[in-house]
């Protein structure tokens, strides 16, 4: 026999135990490659949430590398990037000089997104904040609700990122790297930790607001590298929650497990010749889509909740694709053991017009995020639901257009922006972070994407370091060679 012979049947039967061990874990949950019966869906419980417990996973990672605090996540994204100077980090100095020069020695040589070559201008925030909590935290008038709810949270003024433009920045909070192609965090706990339902996706992508300039990529919920089994599942907001999930006119629920036993036979039948990981994803990609059309409708269907709950969330928990109706399936979906619960809220891209722009943003999303926490808190998820508040990056101290303290603009900011944590292990009740008397950069405590993601996965149980990937060559992680534990903020 021929070396060249050799390496072709060790490459050959290495890459068929390669893609067997992946059948295996994608089908675990399904007895091997049994398919599942439509009844089989119908008598597995309101939620079908399998049981885990202690250190136990069903995904990668076994055991889990730390006894975890939270279960999931719920991440409540601010697309745009919304004005932390208007928000949450009150800047006395920075209203006094308004309409003046920024200082020079905090801006040369430094990045700027739209205001590069014009005159920097310092513009104060026009609205008041006030002390709430029992902490007496200060926060923004026009947020109301979220001031409700201060004691439940942390708020985190000492955000940093990478990136100063919205699809790397955004990609960047997702991935953990500007450059499109990795693995979304989802993704990657979707990989690590699996799914806790065996009838619903391990990561759920929920959109509201307006879409305005930026457009939200599929690859912002992709897989990257990891098995397409991984990425995210979009629930849309009008008709089918996912397309073709309905059969067409005719076509009953036995008759569609035929022809899905059919397919199923013959992608087996490829597998078990090729080896191939991804066809063993599109076997349980299908398995899934099946036992939706049962759990989907249920899940979406919010009827049966209690007036008093309907009451936190307000008139908009009943409009279809509002921030509210999503963050009350966003609750729905935690109950039923949906592993990462990824909400977008667009349009906080506020470079004109802020005032009558961002006061409609906080209008649409305060009272979402208030009664989302009452509702987990009231259901006994909050203490292992972690949820995250935050954009892409802020809003700078100097104006964009005008610098009327009536009709300002503020352009990108990646220095310094701020966002809150609930649940999950995390702090309740405090402020973490300082920045500088203008919001322009951080002076305590900083907290870079890469440190959230460390602390986020620390949470769950998961050693940042050693939840990886090969790919090409080369172990990837979700903070790539970065990332620590931000002690500081945990319970």
């Amino acid at each position: 026999m021929s070396i060249a012979e050799t390496r072709r049947a060790f490459l050959g039967q290495g890459s068929l135990a390669i893609g067997a061990m992946a059948l295996d874990s994608l089908l675990r949950g399904d007895s091997g490659i049994n398919a599942v019966r439509a009844d089989d869906v119908r008598n597995s419980g309101d939620a079908g949430v399998l049981s885990t417990s202690g250190t136990a996973s069903s995904g990668a990672v076994q055991p889990l590398h730390f006894p975890p605090r939270a279960k999931r996540i719920i991440f409540l994204f601010q697309s745009g990037g919304p004005s932390q100077l208007d928000l949450f980090d009150p800047k006395p100095k920075l209203n006094e000089l308004s309409g003046m020069p920024m200082p020079e020695s905090l801006t040369r040589g430094q990045r700027v997104a739209q205001l590069q070559g014009q005159p920097l201008v310092c513009v104060g925030s026009k609205y008041r904040f006030q002390r709430r909590g029992n902490a007496g935290l200060e926060i923004s008038e026009l947020l109301p609700w979220t001031s409700e709810i201060l004691d439940e949270i942390t708020v985190i003024r000492s955000l940093q990122t990478d990136a100063i433009n919205h699809d790397p920045a955004v990609t960047f909070m997702q991935t953990g790297s500007p450059q499109p192609g990795r693995p979304t965090m989802g993704a990657w706990l979707s990989y690590g930790l699996g799914s806790e339902n065996r009838n619903l996706p391990a990561f759920v992508v929920l959109v509201s607001g307006i879409g305005q300039g930026q457009n939200l990529h599929t690859r912002y919920w992709g897989s990257g590298f990891l098995p397409s089994v991984h990425q995210g599942v979009q629930f849309r907001n009008q008709f089918d929650p996912i397309l073709y999930l309905s059969n067409p006119p005719g076509v009953d629920a036995e008759a569609r497990r035929v022809v899905l036993d059919g397919m199923r036979e013959l992608n087996q039948r490829r597998f078990e010749r090729t080896g191939d990981p991804e066809i063993a994803a599109r076997i349980e990609q299908y398995e899934m889509a099946y036992r939706m059309q049962m759990s989907v409708p249920e899940l979406i269907d919010i009827s049966n909740e209690p007036e008093s709950v309907l009451d936190w969330y307000g008139e908009d928990v009943r409009q279809s694709g509002s921030f509210a109706r999503n963050c009350l399936i966003a609750r729905r979906l935690a109950q039923r053991g949906v592993r990462f619960i990824q909400l977008y809220h667009r349009d906080w891209d506020q470079h004109n017009n802020l005032p009558a722009e961002l006061e409609r943003q906080c209008r649409q999303s305060d009272r979402g995020g208030y009664a989302l926490i009452k509702d987990l808190r009231a259901h006994g998820l909050l203490d292992d639901t972690i949820v995250v508040w935050s954009g892409e990056f802020g809003r700078t101290p100097m104006a964009q257009g005008s610098s009327n303290r009536d009709n300002y603009g503020r352009d990108h900011h990646m220095k310094a922006f701020s966002g809150w944590v609930a649940g999950g292990g995390f702090a309740a009740g405090r402020v973490i972070g300082k920045t500088d008397d203008f919001g322009y950069d951080v002076l305590e405590q900083p907290c870079h994407v890469h440190d959230l993601h460390a602390t986020i996965l620390r949470l769950l149980g998961v050693d940042h370091l050693r939840l990886t990937y090969r790919f090409q060559g080369r172990d990837f992680r979700l903070t790539d060679i970065h990332g620590r534990l931000l002690s500081e903020l945990l319970a």
